[in-house]
Parts: C-alpha cells; structure tokens; sequence
C-alpha cells in the first residue's frame, strides 16, 4: 500500500496567474479623441527620443496594465494613456503590460488624459489604484483641451499633491523631468499639449522637431557657406580691381617720366 499525503488546500484569496494567452488587450474603443490620441504619442515619442540610447526602460501608452489575476477573470481592465517602467528591459515586444510577467514592477510614472466622460475615475478610482496597488511614484493627469487642468502626485507613504511652479509646470521626480504646457500644432492639431521638459526648461523635442532643427540648422550652415564664399569672390574682385588700378597707375607714371626724358626702368 502506497501512503498518500494529502495536498494542503490553497486558500480562497490566492489565484494562480492566467497566461498571457487567457488575456485581453483590446477592448475595442478607441481614445477619447484624435488630440487625446496626438497627446498620448506626444509623450511616448518625445520620452523615446529624449533616451533614444538607452533601452533599460519601457514606455506604452493606452494599453492594458493586468497586476492580479483576479482582476483579469473579472475583465476590470485598467488602461493608462501613458506610463513608464524604469530599469527594465526595454527592447521586448508586448501587447500589454502583465506584472507577473515582468517580475512583478509596475510602471514608475502614469499620466492620464482625461475627458469630461472620464475625469472622474481619473481622479478617483484610478488615483486610488496607482496609489494603493501599484504604488506608482508619479501620477498627473491632463485635459488636453484645458490648459489649466494638470494636477500631479508624488507618493512618499501615499500621494501629496505636486505643487507646480511659477510657470505651471510640476516636477516628476522619477523622470527628472518637468511637466508642462506647450502651444502649437502637432499632426495638423493645435492645441496647448502637455510636453516634458528638462531640468534646464528645454522643451523635450519630438524626433521630427529634431530632424526639423537639423534641417534648419544645416539650411543656415548652407547659407553661411554661401554668404562666405560670395565674400570671398567679392574680396578677390576687389584685390583685381586695386591689382588693375596700380598698373594703370604704373604705366602713366612710367609714360610721364618717358615725356620727361626719364627712362623708368631705370629709376
């Protein structure tokens, strides 16, 4: 007779992690708005261009955060417009963001883009669960068609507001990068977008906003190189002309000396 151990029941609160294969990560619906849309692409491209060396870092944008196998059978999807993930690697392909999948980090900053329709889970249910679960450090969230709506928290034991300096930027700390408005057209979009900025308050640009400054700049260099080399020609037209000038002049002195029986080759 062999002897059987019985195994030990799990308890009720624990529930094994789905596979990526069980998850959702599209529900279907789509950004508040095209400017929603250009906002969150703003801060994911200008993040990306602002550490295009680096790849110990992963940063998304509307795509699902799963941190609880529980909350994926109950399909409470949570879908930041923009986070980043310090200190990970960066490189890897992912529909979404899984925690368990990732060594249990979760993102580091969030910032949400709200709407009328959306203000107030942004505010509360989610400020509540970046908080409390995912315990993420930096949290602001933005209306991109109010200038005057960006709100930021910092989490030491939980979230304290960021106080926003003279300009009404705030500070992300685990970024080292500030937050702030910025008015112009993106996309064919105007608006006032929410940009980042270092810590020197140089707009953090966008690659196309590179690829136009080096555009510029070498259109300027061109320039230059034209202007000089227009003064260059001109120096030498006139270095001939004084060059003409002095023989001309020669040749009369060497005539007048002729007319006064001096023979100039000889003087």
């Amino acid at each position: 007779m062999i002897n059987t151990v019985p195994q030990q029941a799990k308890p009720d609160s624990w529930n094994p992690p789905l596979p990526p294969t069980d998850l959702i990560f599209d529900d279907g619906e789509s950004l508040e708005t095209n400017q929603h849309r250009v906002a969150m692409n703003v801060l994911i491209r200008s993040y990306q261009q602002y550490r295009a060396d680096q790849t110990n870092f992963y940063v998304g944008g509307n795509m699902f955060i799963y941190y609880s196998s529980t909350q994926a059978k109950n399909r409470d999807f949570r879908g930041p417009d923009f986070f980043v993930v310090l200190d990970v690697e960066g490189e890897s392909d992912r529909l979404g963001w899984v925690v368990w999948e990732e060594g249990g980090r979760y993102p580091d900053v969030i910032v949400e883009l709200m709407s009328p329709s959306t203000a107030n889970v942004d505010l509360g249910v989610k400020k509540d669960l970046y908080d409390q679960v995912f315990k993420t450090q930096d949290y602001f969230v933005y209306n991109p068609f109010d200038p005057n709506s960006l709100l930021g928290w910092h989490r030491g034991d939980t979230y304290r507001s960021i106080i926003p300096d003279e300009r009404g930027w705030l500070w992300c700390e685990k970024l080292g990068l500030w937050l702030g408005t910025w008015q112009g057209t993106i996309d064919r979009e105007t608006l006032s977008w929410l940009r980042f900025y270092d810590s020197t308050g140089a707009l953090v640009l966008l690659p196309e906003e590179i690829a136009q400054q080096q555009a510029e700049s070498a259109a300027q260099r061109a320039e230059a190189e034209t202007q000089r080399a227009e003064s260059a020609v001109q120096r030498a037209e006139s270095e001939a002309q004084r060059a003409e000038l002095e023989r001309l002049r020669a040749e009369r002195l060497a005539a007048r000396l002729r007319e006064l029986g001096e023979d100039p080759d000889l003087l």
